[in-house]
Parts: C-alpha cells; structure tokens; sequence
C-alpha cells in the first residue's frame, strides 16, 4: 500500500549538507520533495526528542559470511592471517545450500536495518551448488540474496562476481568450485537475467564485479570493464588487499595490480576499488586521477589483518571514499567510519587526520560530517544510485536516532554528527526508513516484514545445520 505525503519533524534533521533544528523532511512517493518548510498537502508526523539523519550504505557486503562469526577468532599453528582466514571461510562457503543462503542473507542484512544501514553492495560470488555443478536455475543463489534483502526491505545492488582462478597459472582448488565461471560471456548472460529479475523494482539494481586480479585472467577484466561502462553498470574489484596479491600480479604481469587495471583501462570515475590497502605512491596517484571510489572496510580489514587503507593519500589525490561491512564481522557502518579515522590516528599519532584541509571543513562538525558521507552518499555514489544528503528528489532514505539513547544523551545541533558519528550505539536507532517505506520502527522490524524475532531463530537453526555436519 502506498504510503500517504508526510513531512516528519524532528528536533534535528541532517540534510542537505547542514544540521537544522525545527526543519521538516517531506516525502511525498518515497522521494525527499521539500526539506525546511512542509510540503503542501502532507501528513505532519512530530518525531519529538529524534534527530533524523541520512541513511548508511555498506557499499561492499559478502552476506554470507555472517555464517561464520565467531568461528576464526583463533590462532592456528603457523601464521594466522587472511589466508588461514581464508580456509575457514571456504569450509563455510562449501556446505551452505539455497536455504542456508537465504537464511545467511536475511539475517545479515536485518542486521543491517537495525543498525541504520538502508542500502548494501552485495559482492556476491557463490553461484554453483557444493559439487561445482549448476543448478536447474543457474541464477537461484543470487536470487536468493536478493530476494532476502527485499523481504528485509533494503534497497540492494547485486554486485555479480566474475570468478575464473584460484591464482594465475593454477586451476580453481575444490573449495573454491561454488565459485567458479567458465567465461566472461557466462557472468554477463547471468547479469543480464539478474538485471531482468530485479526489474521493475525500484530497491533492486545490479552491477559487475571481476572478483580480484587474482582470480580473473587480464582479458576477463577487460572485457566485463568495458560491458560495465557501456551499460551504466557499477563495477567492483577487490584491490591490492594482501601483499601476495601484489607479488603474484607483479610475477604475471611485470605491473601492480592497480597498474594493470590502469593498463586495461579499467579506472574510470564508476569504478570502485574495493580495500586498496598495499599501494604505492603511483598506485595512489592512478586512482586519484581516474577519480575512482576506494571502498575501505576497515572492521573486516582489522580483523584479518590485512592493513590500514591510506585514506588521506587517497583523498588528497582526488579519489572518493565508501565503507562497506565486507565479512559481517560486525555490523556498524558508524563503527567503520570511526575505525577508518582511529586506524589512522594510531599509525600517526595524530587526530583529525581525515578533515580537510581547514582542519575544520567549517566547524565543530566538519571531520563527522565528512565521515558520514562517506557512509552515506559515498556509498551510493559507489553503487551507482542517487541519495545519501536527504536532498530534494532523492530517495527518501533516512534513520531515526532517539536523542534520549545513552549513548548521545544531551547533544545539540552543533554537536549531533561528532556525537553520533564517534559516540552513537547501535540502540540510539528506532526508526528507517527507506524509499519512504517503514522498515524498522521502535528499534523492531515494521508492521508487515518478517519479525526479527523470526528471523534470528532460522538462521539459528540454519547455524546448528552447518556446524553440526
């Protein structure tokens, strides 16, 4: 059912740049039609003690993953890093069946809602069934993703991997079976059917992801970059995130792997480069001058120990910024734009290192502000979508923070984005909203989605099914 014109009046409201207090956001058919004075002919809805603020974007998900939280937090004999990582998250990969997705999705992504996030980039790279074979519908786990995500009622873009390798000159191990395609024109015949699934519904898009230099030949990338730009599709790649993936580039390629997507003609100002941890100063310098989006994911990154993500070298170059949850370690996007300061913080020992170069990008909330962007607008810029300011004509993506929450009790006007941004729970979010549409409210699922209650107590069953076998 359509939901009527309304303009929502909260005591703050960060919009268009700016924090305003007494302003209304009016959504009239899921879009933001006026921000300050109401829109003719709306419902007003008095949201007293709330601030409402621009919706979170994790911009690079493997949802999954979620299966096997707390499940690697060991150390093995040798080394352990992302590779060990690695092994654990395979024997995960390699058991879950179209169930144990969709229950694997659902969970990860009602998560997500809870915690403000309204839209996700799912990199998703597990087509095939555990024996590598295909099934009956080539596309069902991908579908399966999707259609989670729209129960949930986040707006998604099905990033579908390109996977052809396990490493340049070997074939695919059997762990990685699930994920493997026979040839380019096979991920664009799956994309394509996927583009027509998700038609017609405006919180469903795609886009292309060759999964990593590593795993697809030169040629794969080429070409699946050139099908992504004639399209208007997002495309993704995971770059530079371990140094053995530098080193085997290097070996195949005499270049990094950020030169040779240079070289193929892959950085482009749609494109995202998701980690872009081990980098050189001319690496640095390429994605700076394409004026691509670098995706840091720096909760799953410290986790694994992968590395810090050179933001300010990259800012400074002229790249844009995301965040994305990557493994579903935990789910905060408000904890991944504070971990990717106070990484760098720690390195440096120094604060504000991400604020411009005024040092206060004009005021008390400068460095907050552009830190929520890169949570909010970065993200969508990154998945190809409008929104992320709460601009007029945008989607009508937005949270409810309750300012009466513990954790950003006494804020002001001045102080909400510092506050929010570096202080702010998960439990200040009572209310989002996404294409205008209620999706969580009161800090529970909304009227007429599936109660989390639910959901949580399925993707029990689905854990005590993997773990068991």
């Amino acid at each position: 059912m359509p939901v009527p014109p309304r303009a929502y009046l909260p005591d703050l409201l960060f919009a268009g740049g700016g924090v305003s207090e007494g302003a209304a956001l009016s959504v009239v058919d899921g879009a933001i039609a006026a921000v300050g004075e109401p829109e003719v002919g709306c419902q007003w809805v008095r949201l007293r003690g709330k601030a409402i603020l621009p919706g979170l974007v994790s911009a690079h998900s493997h949802a999954f993953q979620r299966a096997i939280r707390g499940r690697t937090e060991v150390r093995l004999p040798g080394k352990s890093d992302f590779w060990s990582w690695r092994d654990a998250m395979y024997r995960a990969a390699s058991v879950l069946d179209p169930e144990d997705m969709y229950a694997a999705a659902r969970m990860t992504f009602h998560e997500m809602v809870r915690a403000g996030v309204t839209a996700v980039g799912e990199f998703h790279y597990l087509q095939r069934d555990p024996n590598g074979r295909t099934y009956d519908d080539p596309d069902l786990l991908a579908k399966q993703v999707m259609r989670a995500a729209r129960e949930v009622g986040i707006r998604i873009t099905l990033l579908r991997a390109a996977y052809a390798r396990g490493r340049p000159g070997e074939a695919p191990v059997p762990a990685q079976r699930r994920f493997i395609d026979q040839s380019e024109d096979q991920v664009l015949e799956s994309l394509l059917r996927l583009a027509d699934f998700a038609a017609g519904d405006a919180g469903a898009s795609v886009g292309l992801a060759p999964h990593s230099v590593r795993a697809c030949p030169a040629e794969w990338i080429r070409v699946l970059s050139l099908e992504a730009r004639r399209r208007a599709w997002p495309l993704h790649v995971h770059l530079a995130e371990q140094p053995a993936e530098v080193e085997q580039c290097r070996a195949e390629h005499g270049v990094t792997p950020t030169g040779l997507l240079e070289r193929l003609g892959v950085l482009q100002p749609g494109f995202t480069a998701v980690h872009a941890i081990h980098l050189t100063p001319e690496d640095v310098g390429l994605l700076g001058r394409a004026r691509v989006t670098v995706c840091a994911c720096p909760t799953t990154e410290r986790d694994l120990g992968d590395g810090i993500v050179p933001a300010r070298e990259l800012l400074d170059a002229g790249c844009g910024l995301a965040l994305g949850s990557d493994s579903n370690v935990q789910i905060d996007l408000l904890e991944e734009a504070r971990a990717l300061e106070g990484h760098l913080r720690l390195e440096r020992l120094t604060r504000g290192v991400l604020a411009d170069e005024s040092g206060e990008a004009g005021g008390l909330d400068g460095l907050a502000r552009r830190l929520y962007g890169f949570a909010s607008a970065g993200g969508m810029r990154s998945l190809g979508l409008p929104g992320g300011q709460l601009a007029p004509g945008e989607p009508a993506d937005f949270v409810v923070v309750d300012l009466e929450d513990a954790s950003v009790a006494g804020t002001s006007a001045p102080d909400l984005l510092p506050t929010v941004l570096f202080s702010g729970a998960r439990s200040a979010v009572r209310d989002v909203y996404v294409g205008g549409d209620p999706v969580v409210s009161g800090g529970a699922s909304a009227p007429g989605r599936t109660p989390g209650e639910e959901v949580a107590r399925e993707f029990r069953a689905t854990m005590r099914k993997l773990w068991a076998a």
